[in-house]
């Protein structure tokens, strides 16, 4: 009796009903092309009709370092998301020892259009594109919430597409890099250095026509003091863009949770109404 009881159970489980959605993953997707080199991508979505939101990731590492599969940079797991629902992409971007800044932010815009460009390839809603960053890529990701093309001319593709974004989330992320004790990294190859970290500091670009923000931050971030968010915030609330601070208690340079997980996703869907 007791197997045959285990044995209904087991196949309730392989049912639709508990079925979990199958998951098609793509690595190694060219997004981008910047002097004959492929900028690379990982995503994953559910089989199925769609459209699904986007969550497009942008890893952290100073602008120097890490990489698209990096969790402790912050790059999502795709396939995780994509079980979520979502039409995960996680980007690599050329790095500043390689290539001088702003080439990590214009990477990032081209990501963005090629979601755009490629809505009837993919099963992906290209109204709904939220950037997910953390650390420098929560710099990335703020800058494009609130600069959007800005000075920078538009490289490696698609560039007659919208880069339009429902909503950034940064965790961890800087704002004001002259505030930074890193941020003098961001160096462009010519030109006046403090005018360039000024420009590249999102705080400086805050509108009423700034995309809703889920700002992370920890109390005691030792890497980008929590001050940065709080002035983040601040500013975003006198300009009366639509934003959210949560500040943790004691997690240091946050890295993704499944608090932060959870936060990012009920912010997405809050902003997706």
């Amino acid at each position: 009796m007791i197997r045959y009881l285990c044995f209904l159970f087991t196949l309730a489980l392989a049912s639709p009903a508990y079925a979990q959605p199958k998951v098609i993953v793509k690595k190694d997707v060219v997004y981008g092309s910047v002097h004959g080199a492929g900028l690379l991508a990982d995503i994953a979505y559910p089989e199925g009709k769609g459209p699904f939101p986007v969550i497009l990731s942008v890893h952290g590492g100073r602008w120097v370092a890490s990489h698209r599969s990096d969790p402790g940079e912050g790059a999502i797991d795709v396939k995780q998301w994509a079980g979520f629902g979502f039409f995960a992409m996680s980007i690599d971007y050329r790095l500043i020892g390689c290539s001088p800044p702003p080439a990590c932010y214009q990477d990032t815009q081209c990501a963005i259009r090629w979601v755009h460009a490629h809505k009837d390839q993919y099963p992906l809603d290209a109204e709904r594109i939220f950037l997910f960053g953390m650390s420098a890529g929560g710099h990335l990701v703020s800058l494009a919430a609130t600069l959007g093309d800005g000075p920078y001319p538009r490289t490696g593709g698609w560039a007659k597409h919208s880069n339009d974004i429902r909503g950034a989330i940064s965790l961890s992320g800087p704002y004001d890099l002259e505030k930074l004790s890193w941020g003098n990294l961001w160096k462009p190859a010519a030109g006046d250095q403090l005018a360039a970290r000024l420009q590249a500091s999102p705080i400086k670009h805050v509108s009423a026509k700034t995309k809703p923000m889920l700002i992370l931050h920890s109390d005691n971030d030792g890497s980008v003091p929590v001050q940065q968010a709080i002035e983040m915030a601040e500013a975003l609330e006198k300009a009366k863009a639509p934003h959210r601070l949560t500040i943790h208690k004691k997690k240091g340079h946050m890295r993704i949770t499944e608090e932060v997980i959870s936060q990012t996703r009920e912010f997405i869907e809050a902003t997706s109404r």
